[in-house]
């Protein structure tokens, strides 16, 4: 007998079928999200980088998401907070740093310079301020590549249900051909890891 797929969970896999359609046309929520969180920020003059999946599209890894990470320092927080919540954003919930746009209903999700990767435990590598690390994209501020490697392998390492943060960087250096050498200038933490993956991304078929 040949077994039939609820209703609703079909429903789900067009649903999201066409989102993706969407995102890879650039006419997601979470892209205009991102327009309007950017443009507001660079109004405002408040430095961050975008991370999280996003970053990795603008970096050529092209991968659909539903939420924003940004970089902030805490005083570009407060200034965010002081600036919008309650005209067209509001807290996720009382209290907390993330944010929702209210036209979207994207969330945002705000990761702070100065914490720690992963289980957020203290390690040689932590998130940097945004204000001095941040490079510009061609619409966006967002890491330099090494940076955002670097900070994924560190989470990865670090904690076991952040293991998609290492997958990320295979493809980064399957699909950017990123050379062996890029380790040297990643923290000794994670050189290992890096040349690790980098072989395993030469691997015949790795694709």
């Amino acid at each position: 007998m040949v077994e039939v797929l609820p209703a609703d969970r079909e429903q789900a896999f067009w649903s999201g079928v066409q989102y993706a359609k969407r995102f890879f046309i650039g006419e997601a929520d979470v892209q205009r999200a991102l327009e309007r969180l950017a443009r507001l920020l660079d109004e405002r003059g408040i430095p961050y980088a975008l991370i999280g999946a996003m970053a990795l599209n603008e970096w050529g890894y092209r991968r659909v998401t539903v939420a924003l990470d940004i970089l902030l320092a805490p005083e570009g927080l407060n200034a965010l907070k002081t600036e919008v919540l309650g005209r067209g954003y509001i807290e996720t919930f009382p209290g907390s740093r993330g944010l929702r746009d209210t036209e979207t209903g994207v969330n945002i999700d705000v990761v702070l310079a100065g914490e720690y990767p992963g289980d957020g435990k203290p390690k040689p590598v932590r998130f940097p301020d945004p204000g001095q690390a941040a490079v510009r994209g061609r619409r966006v501020a967002l890491l330099p590549l090494p940076k955002l490697v670097e900070l994924k392998l560190a989470s990865g390492i670090s904690a076991p249900h952040r293991l998609k943060d290492l997958a990320d960087v295979l493809e980064l250096i399957r699909l950017l051909a990123l050379p062996r050498e890029l380790a040297e200038s990643l923290d000794a933490s994670v050189r290992a890891k890096y040349d690790e993956l980098w072989q395993a991304a030469q691997t015949a078929g790795a694709e």
